[in-house]
């Protein structure tokens, strides 16, 4: 079952989002849930989102330091939140979603054709 979980920024705004169900019966929850349902999250909006935004850096870092040295990098994954968990890196149909897009100038001589690599 999805629902709705609030996450409040480190500025005190509420964010809600719809999340993905963690599954029934797991145990104890370390949540709370507001009057009308919605989930109160156990982390602020920015510490769910930690996680994911190293996980881009790193993922950027091994695109720009290697032998390729594309002019731009475009790294693309889906992000599920959940109230305990915070951010997950979203499985998509297939096994793991990740698109990343390395490009090159035209005119660079050493740039090798444009690639699309999906994961």
């Amino acid at each position: 079952m999805e629902g709705l979980v609030e996450f409040k920024t480190d500025d005190g705004a509420v964010v809600t989002v719809e999340a993905v169900d963690e599954g029934a019966g797991a145990g104890s929850r370390l949540v709370a849930r507001g009057d009308d349902g919605t989930v109160q999250a156990t982390r602020t909006f920015e510490g769910a989102l930690s996680s994911v935004r190293s996980a881009a850096a790193s993922a950027l870092r091994v695109f720009r330091d290697g032998s390729l040295q594309p002019d731009a990098v475009e790294i693309e994954f889906g992000v599920k939140l959940t109230a305990e968990a915070g951010a997950l890196i979203a499985k998509s149909a297939v096994e793991g979603h990740l698109v990343v897009k390395l490009t090159w100038s035209p005119g660079r001589s050493d740039a090798p054709p444009e690639t699309d690599v999906t994961s």
